[in-house]
């Protein structure tokens, strides 16, 4: 299930309890460590008035479970996670989170640990019906990461929503690292249903400079190398691909491709076999997606540190 739908645009963040057994992770490793961590995770919470915590209970986990049939509309057969899913992770000592307005529940996330041990979150799923706590709820996750001795959380995302791009890339300041054709295979949601599952992976690499700045409230915005062409432009609401011989590609996107994909149904499909052949192929070729500016996707063919956050 691709973790970032739901998410809109944008002190009481809960530093829950430590898991028993776990080893102690300084709180001293300078603006990206543990401590600035859960003070920017406050600050965001309550700009957006709420309170995130860890969820634990059979009656939170069915809350989530409306909430994400609120925002996904899925086949009831196949959801994005179940109560029963949750309650597995939360047991194990994995990541389940929700924001709370008061007693009502805006936004939930949830989480597993992965490859190479001791080192990654993967974050399965996270959504949000309001402002501000898709983000106050990727904080709140970044600073549970740290306190554990995380360095890395990945999640999937679709390349083609615009919105999720700027959020992940541009907010977040993590980086798509892989290229995963039909990676769900066919959705049954409302959002997905009728297009092919692609995704990439995302990387947020928590201690890294651009990262901690964009968890400031300073957004991480690509340089754009000299040289770059256009891979795919915007021709007619269709995608126009083009040779990608240069030393930076940029790779643009459809402006909503949700609303595209029940207007246009074809336009939304040659967006995505376009995207897949140009960004997927790039990818796959080695070159490295260093941000998203303008509705594109900025990727790096040459130089090891051309464009480098």
């Amino acid at each position: 299930m691709s973790e970032e739908r739901g998410l809109g645009g944008e002190r009481a963040v809960s530093e829950e309890r430590g898991l028993g057994g776990e080893r102690a992770v300084s709180e001293e490793r300078g603006l990206g460590g543990e401590r600035a961590a859960w003070a920017a995770a406050g600050e965001a919470a309550a700009r957006c008035g709420v309170r995130v915590r860890d969820l634990d209970e059979i009656a939170d986990f069915e809350r989530v479970l409306g909430l994400f049939d609120e925002i996904w509309h899925p086949d009831p057969a196949t959801p994005p996670i179940t109560v029963e899913v949750m309650r597995a992770l939360s047991h194990a000592g994995n990541y389940v989170a929700g924001a709370f307005d008061g007693d009502r529940l805006v936004g939930a996330s949830a989480g597993f640990f992965a490859a190479p041990a001791g080192e990654v979150l993967h974050s399965h799923v996270t959504g949000a019906v309001r402002r501000g706590a898709g983000f106050a709820l990727k904080l709140h996750q970044r600073a549970w990461a740290l306190r554990r001795g995380l360095t890395r959380i990945t999640w999937t995302f679709d390349p083609l929503v615009r919105r999720n791009a700027h959020f992940n890339l541009t907010k977040l300041g993590a980086l798509p690292e892989e290229y995963l054709p039909e990676f769900y295979g066919p959705m049954a949601d409302v959002v997905n249903a009728g297009d092919e599952s692609d995704r990439v992976l995302a990387v947020w690499r928590l201690d890294a400079p651009h990262v901690v700045r964009a968890c400031g409230r300073e957004p991480y915005l690509p340089a754009v190398p000299r040289g770059a062409v256009e891979g795919i432009s915007h021709e007619g609401g269709r995608p126009v691909a083009r040779a990608v011989e240069g030393p930076a590609v940029l790779v643009a996107v459809p402006e909503d491709v949700e609303s595209l994909r029940r207007a246009d149904p074809a336009a939304a499909g040659a967006w995505r076999l376009a995207v897949r052949e140009v960004l997927g192929g790039l990818m796959a070729g080695g070159a490295r997606v260093t941000g998203f500016s303008g509705g594109r996707y900025v990727v790096c063919v040459e130089g090891e540190e051309a464009g480098k956050p």
